[in-house]
């Protein structure tokens, strides 16, 4: 008998508390390992039009109902007495007659009325609005996976009754109808079903049913019920995972569109199909290469063996430990031996342009990246994402200063970390034995020049080698460079992921106004931010701008309450400010709504009952049910040192626009709930998130 879970399943579980989740698992457990166990008291449900589903008594109210027929034995569903009765009555598992696919479906006869929630309450306004699919056959709404009892109530859809309709139906037709509705071409085309194939392998419903083998597996599918994508893959990310590709590939996709988990189910699909391959899985701080860490264990905590094959580092990491194997400890220059050397030696140039921030920024972003260690180099260099424009005698002049800090840095015997890479990618791509035979990189939009380079030299060379997850509008940390000019070239082996599992509809709408409907990279990768789907409803986002700190942390706290009430843990919620500075902003507003908080570290190891604080730039990675995103001032984002640094105007533009970035990350970490505030005046950005 195949023993099966659905993702419907670890929705219900996450809904639960600690001690009620404990004991639904032990059941689930109890099951898998003998369903025919005397202890399990399965109970036939009378009144459900599925005459296959059972429930089992977890305890005095709580319940499991399971599908179970011969050959296979489906955990649907876990919840309070009626709650559980109430899910099974309004659902049937059946085979879709046109794709072929295994559905949970929604009996239409229950749903009496589909309405729109208002979160926002304003004067009725009578108006017709377009019907979005009246125009569409019975065929094609059913080749997009529509159940045919629910025909009727889609072709009367109209863009205020959507999204409602869509948490109504299979995951695959909510998908294909949105991307109508917004003027895309749906990703599947109507495929015909297979009478002898087995529904729940069909690729959609793949994505929602899970088959468990052993004890083991089960054990790591409940473990962390939010986070089931590590176990359910899209059709889409699945294909990703399993591709091959004959040199470099990279996905794209805005936040919560499920990027990183595409490459930690990459890395592990590499690792499995290469049974001596050794896997590379990297990112750029050490903060997100623990987060990665976590999930891969949970991912294959039942195969140890394969974890001793995929490694799991911070690109520093990685660099400084193969640096120390090949050329003994790497003793890397203090950024403070840089800028007093720019300092000393800027005094002398009367350039006004070539000032000491200036010129501490043209060494880290043009110099030390690319290794420029002539004059005619650093002559020819384009500069790229520098916009203040040097002629030849300025760059001249600017050369005398930043030669001075190459010659500081050799002659005391140290390296700089673009260096190191450097170095490495030099021995390397000059060496038959690599390290490495694939390497897969989370957030790659924000690795640097150098790093690059190494990545490139640190496998052997062939399909597969590199795979890059990340997303252009989250870039905070580099400026753009060409990826070709440094060997690596994705063009047409690049992919944007559009279907946003992490984020409500309402807060990734409103987040994105932060952002342009496309961004570019320098060889010319478009990613569309246009097209891009939540799959679920949520209030919108609240953006409110205080008097003063005291009234600023009191409507944070009554917001906090607010979610806690609603029956979110604290483990659930997380507050993010620009900077330390702001830290004690935060903590003062959690502690006002009789909460206790958890400051985060680089570890970013949340704590159970505590709400995690951090700094924006910590966010990455993250996720959580509730977001605060605090002291938004004017004078505080974007952050007046960084503007203070810029010498020129025309630079500003790049500052600007990674303090948007920064923004976008930290709004993007809520899944349900969102609140945005500041002091007045308020930055100019809540101006842009307002829309």
């Amino acid at each position: 008998m195949e023993f099966r879970i659905a993702d419907t399943f670890t929705d219900s579980l996450a809904r639960l508390t600690g001690d009620e989740q404990k004991a639904v698992k032990t059941t689930a457990f109890d099951l898998q390992v003998n369903p025919a166990h005397p202890s399990l008291q399965f109970h036939k449900l009378d009144k459900t039009k599925d005459q296959r589903f059972w429930s089992i008594r977890v305890s005095s109210d709580i319940r499991l109902i399971v599908h179970r027929s011969e050959s296979s034995l489906l955990l649907c569903f876990a919840g309070h007495h009626d709650n559980a009765y109430k899910w099974a009555e309004r659902r049937k598992l059946e085979t879709h007659p046109k794709t072929g696919a295994a559905q949970l479906v929604e009996i239409r006869e229950t749903v009496l009325e589909i309405q729109v929630p208002r979160y926002v309450d304003g004067p009725a306004v009578a108006r017709s609005k377009p019907l979005l699919f009246a125009k569409l056959s019975d065929d094609e709404l059913l080749g997009f996976g529509v159940p045919f009892e629910w025909l009727n109530d889609v072709r009367a859809a109209d863009e205020d009754s959507l999204l409602r309709l869509a948490d109504h139906l299979p995951a695959e037709a909510a998908e294909a109808l949105l991307d109508v509705a917004t003027g895309s071409k749906p990703k599947a085309a109507p495929v015909a079903a297979i009478p002898a194939a087995n529904p729940f392998e069909h690729p959609d419903a793949l994505r929602r049913f899970r088959a468990m083998s052993n004890i083991e597996e089960l054990a790591r599918a409940l473990d962390f019920p939010w986070e089931k994508w590590t176990i359910f893959l899209h059709p889409a990310q699945r294909q990703l995972v399993e591709r091959d590709f004959n040199g470099p590939a990279r996905v794209a996709g805005t936040a919560g569109t499920g990027k990183t988990i595409v490459a930690l189910h990459r890395a592990v699909y590499l690792a499995r199909a290469n049974p001596d391959a050794r896997v590379l899985l990297t990112t750029f701080t050490n903060a997100l290469a623990s987060a990665l860490n976590t999930k891969l264990r949970r991912l294959i905590s039942n195969e140890p063996a394969l974890g001793e094959r995929i490694e799991v580092l911070s690109l520093d990491s990685v660099g400084e430990r193969l640096y120390r194997i090949h050329f003994g400890a790497p003793k890397l220059a203090p950024h403070e031996l840089v800028s007093e050397t720019i300092k000393a030696a800027s005094n002398s140039t009367v350039e006004t342009k070539l000032t000491v921030p200036f010129m501490l920024a043209e060494w880290e972003q043009i110099v030390d990246p690319w290794q420029l260690s002539t004059w005619e180099a650093y002559r020819d260099a384009s500069r790229l994402g520098r916009k203040t424009r040097l002629s030849e005698a300025q760059r001249a002049a600017a050369w005398v200063i930043l030669e001075k800090v190459r010659e500081a840095i050799q002659a005391r015997g140290l390296v700089t970390r673009a260096g190191l890479f450097t170095r490495l990618a030099e021995h390397f791509a000059g060496s038959a034995s690599r390290p490495y035979d694939f390497a897969v990189v989370d957030e790659a939009q924000d690795i640097g020049v150098a790093q690059l380079r190494f990545l490139a030299s640190l496998t052997a060379s062939g399909k597969n080698s590199l795979f890059f997850a990340g997303d252009l509008g989250q870039r905070i940390f580099q400026l753009p460079f060409s990826w070709k000019a440094v060997g690596v070239d994705v063009r047409g082996r690049s992919t944007t992921l559009k279907i946003n599992y992490r984020t409500s509809h309402q807060i990734r709408g409103q987040a994105d106004r932060l952002l342009g409907l496309e961004v570019s990279d320098v060889d010319g990768n478009k990613e569309e931010r246009k097209g891009t789907i939540s799959l679920f409803n949520g209030p919108a986002p609240l953006v409110m701008v205080a008097a003063d700190q005291d009234a600023e942390t009191k409507a944070v706290a009554s917001w906090l309450k607010e979610r806690v009430g609603e029956g979110l843990s604290a483990q659930e919620i997380s507050v993010f400010v620009r900077s330390e500075k702001q830290i004690d902003r935060a903590r003062r507003a959690v502690e006002a709504a009789g909460l206790r908080a958890k400051v985060l570290d680089e570890r970013v190891d949340t704590t159970v009952g505590r709400v995690s604080v951090c700094t924006m730039h910590l966010a990455k990675g993250l996720e959580f049910r509730a977001v605060a995103v605090m002291a938004c001032d004017d004078d505080v984002i974007p952050l007046p040192s960084r503007i203070g640094e810029v010498s020129d105007d025309s630079d500003l533009e790049e500052v600007y626009s990674t303090e948007r970035h920064l923004l976008y990350v930290a709004c993007t970490r809520a899944r349900d709930h969102l609140v945005v505030t500041a002091v007045a005046p308020a930055s100019e950005f809540l101006d842009d998130l307002r829309g």
